[in-house]
């Protein structure tokens, strides 16, 4: 899975890691801005990794959250969905907005592969002192380079140079 490669969700052992998953979610998504020291060990445990200084905002989702490694001083709003079959990677002080999707996980576009359940994902890479818009939609596969800026609502399909702005749907340079 981590690998890119095909693989079955149903598995006993990745059922497993995303209930572990969902119980540090729902842990973390009640806690409140002050209560750092009730988040921070949460926050420890659901993701990978994460630099000093990180401040994600209750609630936020994830598939398993250990494949989630984030930099010094991230900060990312409200309501932020990661799907982490695959890693995600994001950058120091990157600031991303409320209601923002980061997808690694895909879908087989071949009909015989999803009605045999397969799925596989692409990893994501987001650079530093990147800036995501409200909404924005993050693709598998995709790597967004140092200093961006990828509008509101963005749905971002392929790469992103170093210090591009990107807005719309697909989302295009301006």
């Amino acid at each position: 899975m981590i690998a890119g490669l095909p693989y079955r969700p149903g598995d006993p052992e990745l059922v497993a890691d995303r209930v572990r998953a969902q119980r540090l979610m729902r842990e973390y998504n009640q806690t409140i801005v002050t209560e750092d020291d009730l988040r921070s060990p949460i926050l420890d445990q659901l993701i990978g990794s994460k630099g000093a200084g990180c401040a994600l905002r209750a609630p936020i989702y994830v598939d398993y959250g250990y494949n989630i490694h984030l930099g010094q001083d991230v900060f990312m709003n409200y309501n932020c969905v990661l799907l982490d079959i695959c890693p995600i990677t994001i950058g120091d002080r990157t600031a991303i907005g409320p209601m923002c999707q980061i997808l690694a996980a895909d879908h087989p576009r071949a009909q015989e592969d999803r009605a045999a359940m397969l799925e596989f994902g692409k990893p994501v890479t987001i650079g530093a002192d990147v800036w995501m818009g409200g909404g924005a939609i993050i693709l598998p596969g995709v790597t967004i380079g140092d200093g961006a800026i990828v509008g509101a609502g963005a749905i971002v399909t392929r790469d992103v140079a170093p210090g591009q702005t990107v807005v719309g749907n697909p989302a295009r340079p301006i």
